[in-house]
């Protein structure tokens, strides 16, 4: 456990010296730290090639694993029974698409900084595999935002639900107030590109329409300038389209889908580590206070703004 801190900064810097500078270990003593490592192993670790290093196979894998092992060590230590709103100058990590964000992490960020003007809150996107492994990612960051669905498993806040609507452009004369199943089949489309997407040409697969998509892009937001001036069609999220402000003189028109599109159920995933932490449970209760507010907003206010 010890040599944790060691052996990340040894496969880090592929380099004695440098591993020992960034740990503040003189180079004997991270040379020594190298060999009890290479004993535990059974492995080289870091084996040379001309006057540099490479990690052997067993390296390469221990990277991975003792950068999350160290993001998880010092978010244990870092933990304090209290949370002083006035004072704490904690960060707080959440993997979020642009759709999450724009809808909701935006008004999570401004509720945070009315509180707690010290705490930061950093967004970032879900790669692949904080969604193949949640359970061994989630332990470094502290929040997922994703709908149902796509992560398992896990404890979570429910925050909100939207719906899908279908995005065409203002001049496309082929689709009058409404749009049919037959349009979705034979128009071309832009869609939303990503491996953990909630998808809804599988439900448009299910009714026997298979989408031909001209696009991809991977933002939600990308979506409705890829449909202005073209044939294209795209379907978004309700709330989202409130917050970009599509409509009259945006370049395209929302419109009801044709079909009962299951709604999004959002929420916010995190590791059990968490659960007790102050901090993380102040978070979520902003979270779901957001989410809730979100919620009312939409019942009140865009559902009436959409042609039935």
């Amino acid at each position: 456990m010890n040599l944790i801190v060691a052996l990340h900064a040894l496969l880090a810097e592929r380099n004695v010296t440098r591993a020992g500078q960034r740990i503040g270990l003189s180079q004997p003593a991270t040379s020594a730290a190298l060999a009890r490592l290479r004993r535990h192993f059974g492995d080289e670790l870091l084996v040379r090639k001309g006057a540099s290093y490479e990690l052997t196979a067993l390296g390469s894998v221990l990277l991975g694993r003792t950068e999350v092992a160290c993001d998880m060590l010092e978010r244990v230590f870092g933990s304090q029974p209290h949370f002083d709103l006035e004072r704490e100058e904690r960060e707080f990590v959440i993997l979020a698409s642009d759709y999450a964000v724009t809808v909701f992490g935006a008004e999570l960020a401004r509720a945070i900084s009315e509180q707690a003007p010290q705490v930061t809150i950093s967004f970032r996107q879900p790669s692949a595999a904080y969604i193949d492994d949640p359970v061994g990612r989630l332990s470094t960051v502290d929040g997922l935002l994703m709908p149902h669905g796509i992560v398992a498993g896990l404890p979570a806040v429910e925050l909100f639900k939207d719906r899908w609507v279908c995005v065409v452009a203002e001049d496309n004369h082929e689709v009058g107030t409404s749009i049919t199943l037959s349009q979705l089949a034979t128009l071309p489309w832009a869609a939303y590109q990503s491996a953990h997407a909630a998808s809804v040409t599988q439900q448009l697969s299910m009714l026997g329409v298979e989408p031909h998509i001209q696009v991809l892009a991977d933002s939600f937001q990308l979506l409705p300038p890829l449909v202005a001036g073209t044939r294209r069609v795209a379907m978004i999220h309700e709330l989202l389209a409130a917050r970009l402000g599509l409509g009259p003189g945006s370049g395209v028109r929302v419109l009801e889908c044709p079909f009962g599109a299951v709604p999004v159920q959002e929420a916010l995933w995190w590791h059990p580590v968490h659960t007790h932490d102050a901090g993380h449970a102040w978070l979520r209760e902003m979270a779901r206070a957001v989410g809730t507010r979100i919620g009312v907003l939409q019942e009140g206010e865009y559902r009436s703004s959409v042609p039935g």
